[in-house]
């Protein structure tokens, strides 16, 4: 058996020290989820809003995503959303998670962000490349964090 249950979270994690406020990582990754989340995830060719009004709980959108040549469709909702601290959506379509949490680094005005994504199942017929998922899936975050790290201290 490869181990992997069908419920079990195959997840990666990564942090970065940014050299701009929280506040100001934050505004760039929650209020602004729909000018820049395909600024810092290259894979997103498509984000379109399904509720008016700005980014909050509830907030809903498809994405189209072109990972490794394939094609691919996602509605999410934002889950969670604290000022300034916490950003966080999940699949509705797809059993995935994206967290964003956003720290404050004392004593200077730079902030930590530490990204976490999860997919929340693994289709029985992808269980024995649960490896090579996990490793991608590591190196994706890892690539997030840098992207939005780059981006955020370009602003000047």
């Amino acid at each position: 058996m490869f181990g992997l249950l069908k419920d079990t979270p195959v997840a990666g994690k990564a942090d970065a020290v940014i050299q701009r406020p929280a506040t100001e990582v934050f505004d760039f990754v929650g209020p602004n989820l729909l000018v820049n989340y395909p600024k810092w995830s290259r894979e997103v060719v498509e984000l379109i809003p399904l509720t008016d009004g700005p980014v909050r709980i509830g907030t809903t959108c498809r994405q189209v995503r072109i990972d490794q040549g394939r094609r691919s469709e996602s509605t999410f909702r934002v889950t969670v959303f604290q000022l300034g601290r916490h950003v966080c959506f999940e699949g509705v379509s797809n059993p995935y998670r994206c967290d964003y949490l956003f720290e404050p680094v004392t004593p200077t005005s730079a902030s930590r962000i530490i990204f976490t994504f999860e997919l929340l199942s693994l289709d029985v017929y992808m269980r024995p490349f649960e490896k090579l998922i996990r490793i991608a899936i590591q190196e994706g975050t890892e690539e997030t964090v840098r992207n939005i790290k780059r981006l955020v201290e370009a602003r000047c």
